[in-house]
């Protein structure tokens, strides 16, 4: 069984919960879609559906590279969390009206990239140990 860092493993933690989370967001804008477009949900169903899926497909492939610890998994996970980012960021700026609570949003924000970009460190060491210990073998 593989060993990971406490590190990698809040960080699949957070990458679990995440895709979790877009699983049940596009879920529920498919089976609601109706009710949504009634009353002009913004953005619109359509758009909260397709959305999560990406983030959902995004997420799945992020942990399977995660946990058979790949050199590309870091890579990913910087630019699905700045991607992540930019649309949150972008949705929550542009559909959402009034901002409540915009500086807490922010810190969360912050606070998370700080700890991916201080977890990444755990993901690169980890996924060159595993090439180190087991090479391949022609």
């Amino acid at each position: 069984m593989k060993k990971f860092s406490f590190r990698a493993t809040l960080l699949q933690m957070l990458v679990l919960i995440l895709t979790a989370f877009n699983l049940l967001r596009a879920w529920t804008a498919l089976t609601w879609r109706d009710t949504l477009n009634e009353f002009s949900v913004q953005p619109s169903s359509t758009i909260l559906m397709v959305s999560g899926a990406v983030w959902v497909l995004c997420g799945i492939v992020l942990l399977w590279g995660i946990w058979q610890k790949t050199a590309w998994a870091e890579k990913l996970l910087l630019g699905a969390s700045a991607g992540y980012s930019l649309w949150y960021w972008t949705e929550r700026l542009v559909w959402q009206n009034p901002h409540p609570n915009w500086l807490f949003a922010v810190i969360v924000n912050l606070a998370i990239i700080v700890f991916i970009l201080f977890s990444k460190k755990s993901l690169t060491r980890e996924a060159y140990e595993r090439n180190f210990e087991n090479p391949k073998v022609d």
